[in-house]
């Protein structure tokens, strides 16, 4: 009897082990110093006392052990894959996604950072890139890949989503269409190089029920053909000085703010967080604006446990953050980066003032 008790045991475990859930599960991060990250050249900066840490958390696939386990652990939250990825995406583009969000991210950052210290940064459109691709599809079957920048349609240039939207709206589904494509190459670590552009075949499909408007300008309704792809504008800024952020095996958008907070500060005379231990988290976009996060209750965690003061959070999330601080940790919400200088000030920073006078 008891060994027949023992059998079950162990088949019950081996079948948890087996069992797919579809779900994931947030846990606390590193809470990382990002200056000794950065690298500029081309304009004088300097690494001042205080600490500017950008903040993760890890994202596990679970199978059905690690989520009965997972269940009695503190700082933990469970993802459903639907939750992560679009309808119809599959989640083996999750990391590819990440890696391509953390890219546009630094861009972003260095951008911004530099607007905030006065230098003009002049952009050129340079294409359609996918952020993601459905399956099946025609994109997927032709082997479109997430980050690949779509440039051309037939003999007609793409310079960005909306000139690609423009393209393909009157061609009807069923057609054979070459696409001039620079395909990614993104590296182990996340890096994303491209190559020169090559054409790839494929017949489209009908557009799907559910599609709605693309909100380009010039296009009325919804196209009849469909490739399966969502798409982002691709673009090449100007910057005076060439910048250069290690995020090896990070992923997401989440750091900009910090990466953000951490050039003005590296480009700046004087420390703008007033040599003080900060943590940052949120989405930054070219024109200054904190976007919300995922994770905020495990990344307060890791703060907390990383030594800062002071932690910036997206200001829908400041309640997250909040039920998750400790005595000794200060959640402060914004929503601009130009507020989140202000508050810094507060705390004993001061203005930005750049070492290098914009030209």
């Amino acid at each position: 009897m008891l060994l027949a008790v023992l059998i079950l045991i162990l088949v019950g475990v081996v079948g948890l082990y087996e069992w797919p859930i579809h779900e994931y599960a947030l846990t606390p991060g590193d809470a990382t110093p990002v200056a000794p990250l950065v690298k500029i050249k081309g304009v004088a900066s300097e690494t001042h006392h205080g600490t500017i840490m950008l903040t993760d958390v890890y994202l596990t696939s679970l199978n059905g052990w690690q989520w009965a386990i997972m269940h009695f652990e503190s700082h933990v939250q469970f993802v459903g894959a639907d939750e992560l990825v679009e309808p119809g995406v599959p989640t083996d583009e999750l990391q590819a996604q990440g890696y391509l969000e953390m890219s546009d991210s630094k861009q972003a950052a260095e951008v911004t950072a530099f607007d905030a210290l006065g230098w003009k940064t002049p952009s050129t459109p340079t294409g359609a890139i996918v952020n993601s691709v459905v399956l099946p599809s025609p994109a997927r079957g032709a082997g479109i890949q997430v980050a690949d920048e779509i440039v051309g349609v037939n003999s007609t240039s793409v310079d960005s989503a909306c000139s690609l939207i423009v393209a393909m709206h009157s061609i009807p589904a069923g057609t054979t269409v070459h696409l001039s494509i620079k395909r990614a190459r993104i590296s182990s670590t996340g890096v994303i190089t491209y190559r020169s552009p090559s054409t790839v075949t494929l017949k489209t499909a009908k557009a799907p029920a559910g599609i709605g408007p693309s909100g380009c300008a010039g296009v009325a309704g919804v196209g009849t053909s469909y490739l399966g792809v969502s798409i982002e504008d691709g673009a090449t800024y100007r910057l005076p000085a060439r910048v250069s952020i290690n995020t090896a095996n990070i992923g997401g958008p989440s750091a900009g703010l910090a990466m953000t907070l951490t050039l003005i500060d590296k480009l700046s005379r004087q420390s703008i967080s007033g040599d003080q231990p900060i943590a940052a988290t949120g989405t930054i976009d070219i024109h200054g604006n904190v976007g919300d996060v995922g994770g905020v209750a495990e990344k307060t965690v890791a703060v907390q446990r990383a030594g800062a003061k002071y932690f910036f959070v997206p200001q829908v999330e400041v309640a997250k953050a909040k039920g998750a601080a400790q005595p000794g940790l200060k959640i402060i919400g914004v929503t601009t980066l130009a507020q989140t200088l202000r508050d810094l000030r507060a705390l004993g920073g001061v203005a930005p003032k750049p070492l290098t006078p914009p030209r």
